[in-house]
């Protein structure tokens, strides 16, 4: 399987262009198709003004989403003017209710969508709106890039975090384009439970699946020596001078994690590598 069509979604210029430019150099890479979907954003809360006033600030705000979105979109033509990547570009407004509709609906049959990390300073409550959208809605798998870290040319070592769930075999079935691709493959398996299944080879099963693909791959087991399973990765990450993480996403809640935190939602927030995500 390779990556022939590759979304992204842009909401606002600044932390759009960087999963744009990720996605643009992936779709020429893969002699793929980009597909941009510019959304206009209007947060008119309705209810909120008085009586009589809704109407005006309801059609205002529509008309600045409207010209939010033509703004995206024009983002979108000038960045790929000249770079031969075989592109669409759409455009749509919506209150950010539903804002999860319409991502859903224009992501479902990417192979792969190209998104900015949706934590940090200038992301709104849309950026992960817009996340969730594709992974859950489009069930699409998700490659974040952080603000200001291009796309490597190619992934030469790349880290699979590993912790036998459904979640992570996703993600890892759909980066076996990348994995084939690698010089080098490691399986990080963090704690693993002393009773589990894979007790005397952990990580044993996903190497031997792994290498029926041609992947040769290593396993690191880490101790968690860190209070978070994602600070424990991402030193591993930096140890051995990784390119990118794949890895699955919530294994928990989506509001078990927004309310107490979880490897999903800290390595979206603190990851200085591209990290590939499927639930």
């Amino acid at each position: 399987m390779a990556y022939k069509t590759i979304a992204t979604v842009l909401t606002d210029a600044e932390t759009g262009a960087a999963g744009l430019d990720a996605a643009a150099a992936i779709a020429r890479r893969e002699d793929g198709h980009l597909h941009a979907v510019c959304i206009g954003v209007d947060r008119t809360e309705a209810g909120f003004y008085y009586a009589g006033a809704s109407a005006v600030v309801l059609d205002t705000n529509l008309t600045q989403a409207r010209e939010d979105a033509a703004a995206l979109a024009a983002l979108v033509d000038h960045r790929m003017k000249g770079t031969g990547t075989l592109y669409t570009c759409e455009t749509a407004t919506a209150q950010f209710a539903a804002v999860s509709s319409i991502v859903a609906h224009h992501t479902r049959m990417a192979d792969l969508v190209v998104l900015p990390k949706p934590y940090g300073d200038g992301r709104g409550p849309e950026h992960e709106a817009v996340v969730e959208a594709a992974l859950f809605g489009g069930q699409v798998p998700v490659l974040f890039m952080p603000l200001n870290a291009p796309l490597p040319e190619d992934a030469h070592r790349v880290v699979i975090a590993w912790n036998e769930s459904a979640e992570a075999l996703s993600a890892i079935r759909a980066a076996l384009p990348i994995l084939k691709a690698a010089d080098s493959v490691n399986i990080a398996i963090i704690d693993p439970p002393k009773h589990g299944p894979d007790r005397s080879d952990p990580g044993g099963a996903l190497g031997e699946m792994l290498s029926r693909h041609g992947v040769r791959a290593e396993v690191s087991v880490l101790a968690r020596t860190m209070p978070r399973i994602s600070d424990v990765l991402c030193r591993h990450v930096e140890d051995i001078g990784a390119d990118l993480v794949v890895m699955g996403a919530y294994g928990h809640s989506r509001f078990r994690e927004a309310i107490l935190g979880g490897a999903t939602r800290n390595m979206l927030q603190t990851a200085t590598v591209p990290v590939l995500m499927a639930h």
